[in-house]
This record gives structure tokens, C-alpha cells and sequence, in this order.
């Protein structure tokens, strides 16, 4: 179906009247309930916040310490047996300017549930007991235990999703996909759109060109999380940062409520790093990298990858999957080979191990590739696709590099925040000796400018259903569709561990 461009529109964010996102709890009763899957099936973090945030010149952080962080589950709802504790905290948003406002959060949860069992329903509730001040009763699934015949059904991956009224239908049609886990890779509120004052622009730079700070409405992140609490209180969610989570603030500290607000798997994966770090879901390995830390071969980050690759073994966890927020591979105008320095330090690494599929955002649109290794066609190289097309209010990216006059100028693709420089004009094929192509790149199988979603289904060891829906389409309308067929075999230096897989365990 062509797609209808008046449908593109202006995404417009919900205002903090909207219902959907006004605070509806009490006293220190937990709201902006969320789950995130530790490094295997037997393990999930449950996170929640209780009290208000505080938004002025004059502002007093809570004390964490007085309100416990508890929850109860069991696999029967009337019944919950197990009780677990974890940790809170706070953090602030402060700014060294006169005339700004600061922000300091509600206490925020982090509690780690432990000896689960594979594929299990189970039933929750959080909070404190002893105020008392527990929430409703809420419900998860586990994930399958690894192994080449044990997959989640379905798992919905997006990104760059913000808070509009197109956000709003993105995680509707994900919702009646019935989705067992939701990836979001990178950019999640778009808090640093607007001024501590409340005022926002869907081009910052534009219209606040003498802000002293690129400053953040804090308060946009609560918003996020009430109006997601639905979907991700019984979803587990897996974030990884983008460049709209770098909200600097005093001495220059960055990603505080990135950093903060979510639990990650961090430390069970052994990373040092909210930017990074992996975990299993069924018969996947999944590997979050961090485009906004150091990436290059002496960095920790670099050398914990070799690491967790190394670990991977392909009989048990058969497909590898692995995200980042920028794209390496995108033949959109917008954010063209911004990312080519990651590209040059990491591509070698991953190619290498026989990464099955690479998802990406930040490009406001929806792109899939062919089989690619530095930009030659490989039936061993990874799908990338980027998935940068939730809705937030930035605009859709719609022009290609390929098209007449939109090839940008190579000193004007790098991010200051990446660091470093390293694209040039292409050495060989189709676009050598010039750094764009004169046509739709031969590694891009697919592009489209529109809102939207994916889900990832894993059938077994061979064949993986990706589906692309476009938000004007009826839910179960396709607007892309492929099957991602592995086939190591074909590739036989690849570096692979293999110990042999058993289902007697």
C-alpha cells in the first residue's frame, strides 16, 4: 500500500493536561511501575516511584531511605509467597544559570527478583508494606531458558519514541501485537526539547539559540513513564541511551535520568556501564552498545564486548542480536554516516562472531538493508535496520543522500559527542570516489518515511519473521516483511563457540 504523506503531519506532544499522563496515586504509593529482564529467564527487575518530584529554585531532594523498596510475587495472584528487597535513589537536574529551574525526582525503585523459573506467569505487587503503600496487583512472564528450540514469541523494537499523539498510536499497535519483550534503542522522551520553564520547540537549536545550557523539562520524563506504565508493568523493556538521554547539567555530569530511572543488566552481564551491556531471551543473545561512550579497541567498553562474544555459544543461544542507538548503514540524508567512527572500531569485531541482525534509531524513518560489511554485500553480514520512526515531535527524516543536492559535506557528518572523524569518499563499488551514492544504495533493500514499529518472531535456530507496521495501517497490516534466515554453515570463518547443546538440564 503506498503510504499517505498527509498523515506525516507535525507529531505534537501530550500536554501534561492529557489524563494519561497526570499522576493518579497517593502519598508514597508506587507509580511509573516498569520490568526489566535481568541477564537470564530466572531473573527480572521491577522498578516503580514513589513520591513527587520537585520542580523550582527552591527544591529539597527526598530521602530514599524513607520508603522501603519491596515486592511480593508468587505464580499465584492470591497468593504472593516470595517477598524481595532492593534499592532507591534520587537525582537531580541542576543547572548553574540564573533564572533556571532545577528538577529533583521522586524516590525511584530498583528491585531484582531472583529464582524464577522459565516461561512462568507471575503476579506481583510493589512498594512498602510498612506505610503501608503497595500498588495494585500487577503480572509478568518469564522468558524461556535458552536453548536452539526456546524463543519469546514475539518482541516489539522501536525507537526514537517521545511522547506525542503519535506515540500514542506506535505503543497501541504494539500493544495488540501481545509483544513478550520491547526494545527500545535509544531516545526515549525527548525531555531536552523543551526549556526548564516548561516551553518546548521540536527544534531546539532553532528556536533557543542563546540558551546558555541545552536545558530539559524534567518533569516530561514522568509523563513518559505514567502514560507507558500500562504496557511495560507487565512487558519487560530493555533501553539503551541515544543522544537525546544527554542532558548536561552542573560540573557536566550527563545521562543522569537515563542512568537513573531504569535497571539494567549491567553488572549480571558483567559491564561496568548502563551503556552497555547483554542478556538472554530464549535461544537469543542480545548485546546493547553504547554509541555515546568510548567505543574504540583500548576502551573498557570495546573490551567487554570481546568478552561477552566470547562467551556466546550458538548452540544454546543460536541467533545474536545486537543494538545501538545511530545507524551505521542509512541512506537518509539526516545523520548520513554520522556514526562512521563506530563503524570502523566495531564492525570487524561483530562480523567476525556471525551477528545475525543489528537494530538501530535515531534516523526518523524506517530503513532495512541487505547483508552488509563495509558497505559491500555479504551473505555472512548482519541485516542492519533502523527502526528511528516512534513518533516523537522532531521531524520525519524524508530526504536521501542519494538524491540530487542532498549529498551533505563529509566534514558536516560527525557528532561532537561521538567524537572523531572518519568518513571519507568511497574507495570502490558503485560510489567510488565520491561519499554519496547517485541512487538508492545496493545495501539498502527497503526505506520508508512513516511512523511505526517492529516485531521480531524467532522460529528456531534457522528462520526469524521480522514485520514492520506503519501506524496508519490496520494493526495487522504489513508494511515490510521479511524472513532472516541463518545460515552459519555457509560461513566457516566465523569465530563461533560451540559446546553442544542438551535439553537434559
Amino acid at each position: 500500500m503506498p503510504y499517505d504523506v498527509s498523515l506525516r503531519g507535525n507529531a505534537v506532544d501530550l500536554p501534561p493536561s492529557d489524563i494519561r499522563v497526570q499522576r493518579h496515586v497517593n502519598g508514597f504509593q508506587p507509580e511509573q511501575i516498569s520490568l526489566t529482564l535481568s541477564s537470564d529467564y530466572h531473573s527480572v527487575w521491577v522498578s516503580w516511584i514513589t513520591g513527587e518530584f520537585q520542580i523550582g529554585y527552591d527544591i529539597k531532594p527526598l530521602n530514599p531511605e524513607s520508603v522501603k523498596s519491596v515486592v511480593h510475587f508468587g505464580v499465584l495472584q492470591h497468593s504472593l509467597t516470595h517477598e524481595a528487597t532492593g534499592y532507591s535513589q534520587v537525582y537531580s537536574q541542576l543547572y548553574p544559570y540564573e533564572g533556571l529551574q532545577n528538577y529533583t525526582s521522586g524516590i525511584i525503585h530498583h528491585v531484582r527478583l531472583t529464582g524464577l523459573k522459565p516461561n512462568t506467569l507471575y503476579y506481583y505487587r510493589c512498594g512498602d508494606p510498612s506505610i503501608p503503600a503497595m500498588s495494585g496487583l500487577f503480572h509478568f512472564k518469564t522468558m524461556p531458558a535458552p536453548g536452539p528450540h526456546s524463543y519469546p514469541g514475539k518482541i516489539a523494537i522501536v525507537g526514537d519514541l517521545g511522547l506525542t499523539y503519535n506515540t500514542t498510536a506506535t505503543i497501541s499497535h504494539i500493544s495488540s501485537n501481545e509483544p513478550d519483550l520491547l526494545l527500545l534503542v535509544g531516545d526515549v522522551t525527548y525531555a531536552n526539547l523543551y526549556l526548564t520553564n516548561g516551553t518546548g520547540s521540536d527544534c531546539y537549536s532553532c528556536s533557543f539559540p542563546e540558551s546558555p545550557i541545552h536545558e530539559t523539562y524534567q518533569p516530561r520524563w514522568d509523563y513518559w513513564a505514567r502514560f507507558m506504565q500500562n504496557l511495560i508493568s507487565r512487558v519487560p523493556i530493555m533501553v539503551v541511551e541515544g543522544n537525546h538521554e544527554i542532558e548536561e547539567q552542573v560540573d557536566h555530569k550527563t545521562f543522569e535520568a537515563y542512568s537513573s530511572r531504569f535497571a539494567f543488566p549491567s553488572e549480571e552481564s558483567g559491564s561496568t556501564s548502563t551503556f552497555y551491556y547483554s542478556f538472554n531471551a530464549g535461544g537469543i543473545h542480545f548485546i546493547m552498545l553504547g554509541a555515546y561512550i568510548a567505543y574504540n579497541e583500548s576502551a573498557v567498553q570495546y573490551k567487554w564486548l570481546e568478552r561477552d562474544l566470547a562467551k556466546v555459544d550458538r548452540d544454546v543461544t543460536p541467533w545474536l542480536v545486537v543494538a545501538w542507538h545511530p545507524p551505521w548503514y542509512t541512506s537518509y540524508k539526516a545523520h548520513y554516516r554520522e556514526a562512521e567512527c563506530m563503524r570502523v572500531a566495531m564492525e570487524d569485531l561483530l562480523y567476525s562472531y556471525g551477528v545475525d541482525a543489528v537494530f538501530n534509531g535515531h534516523v526518523h524513518a524506517y530503513e532495512r538493508s541487505n547483508r552488509v560489511y563495509n558497505y559491500t554485500l555479504d551473505p555472512c553480514a548482519p541485516i542492519h535496520i533502523t527502526i528511528g520512526d516512534g513518533g516523537n515531535r522532531e521531524k520525519m527524516a524524508v530526504e536521501h543522500a542519494d538524491e540530487p543536492g542532498n549529498c551533505p559535506e563529509p566534514s558536516t557528518t560527525p557528532d561532537k559527542f561521538m567524537g572523531g572523524f572518519c568518513a571519507a569518499n568511497f574507495t570502490s563499488g558503485p560510489a567510488a570516489g565520491n561519499f554519496c551514492w547517485d541512487r538508492q544504495p545496493d545495501f539498502s533493500a527497503y526505506r520508508e518515511s512513516s511512523f511505526g514499529h517492529g516485531i521480531l518472531e524467532v522460529k528456531n535456530a534457522t528462520y526469524a519473521l521480522w514485520t514492520w507496521y506503519r501506524n496508519q495501517d490496520h494493526e495487522k497490516v504489513a508494511g515490510d516483511q521479511i524472513y532472516i534466515v541463518r545460515q552459519p554453515d555457509a560461513c566457516p570463518n566465523q569465530r563461533r563457540v560451540t559446546k553442544g547443546w542438551s535439553d537434559a538440564r
